[in-house]
């Protein structure tokens, strides 16, 4: 199997603008882990929505899956994006719904029945630290309790590629470190994992490659 994510010379603008973006190479390899950084405002969330295909790049070749996205087509580009989860700083969770609900829907969206999917549901929300906490609505939550349920609904559907942005901006050291460890056996387990975050102290705890963007390219350290 090939890259999961490959980059050739991208660049964006936004308009008749300056490049925030140029030259970006690189190359997302399965079950891998990495680490993007950079100070803020250099473009890590943007980097992160044109992997996810909500950005496109103004040149340059981007192939996901082994698919160049320019031959992609409306149908294949959204059974691309459920082969990728995203992790939110801001956890983007439905207030009307419960927990469960939350986590579990990727899969209503995709129209299977609750019957199908409750004991896997139940089983990753224990895996996160939520058993408990599966029918209570996110107001109640705290904000460790949010992420965690924002990275259970980002798991549920299994993505081979896992994009996490900033997740552990919002929690203190402790749970952290414990989001950190979930990361880890994600990839442990096949993921591949790209955590976007300026938090030096915890990119020290893990082995990994760091990407650090800084006026507009990217740059790679083993």
């Amino acid at each position: 199997m090939g890259p999961l994510v490959r980059f050739e010379n991208v660049g964006l603008r936004y308009g008749m603008g300056p490049e925030i973006l140029r030259d970006l190479t690189f190359s997302i390899e399965p079950r891998s882990f990495q680490f993007l950084t950079g100070p803020s405002g250099a473009g890590k969330t943007t980097l992160l929505r044109l992997i996810l295909l909500s950005l496109k790049p103004t040149r340059g070749l981007v192939s996901l899956f082994g698919r160049d996205i320019s031959t992609i087509t409306g149908p294949e580009l959204s059974a691309m994006r459920r082969r990728m989860g995203i992790v939110f700083q801001d956890f983007r969770l439905l207030d009307h719904l419960t927990t469960f609900e939350n986590v579990a829907l990727p899969l209503r969206v995709q129209g299977k029945e609750e019957a199908q999917y409750r004991a896997e549901v139940v089983e990753l929300l224990r895996w996160v630290g939520l058993g408990d906490r599966m029918h209570v609505l996110p107001p109640v939550l705290s904000g460790g309790e949010k992420q965690r349920a924002a990275i259970a609904r980002a798991l549920i559907s299994r993505p081979e590629l896992l994009l996490a942005d900033e997740p552990t901006g919002n929690v203190d050291p402790a749970l952290a470190r414990r989001l950190l460890r979930l990361f880890v056996e994600l990839n442990r387990l096949g993921t591949s994992v790209i955590i976007a975050t300026h938090d030096l102290t915890l990119m020290d705890l893990v082995d990994a490659r760091r990407f650090v963007l800084g006026d507009g390219r990217l740059h790679i350290f083993d």
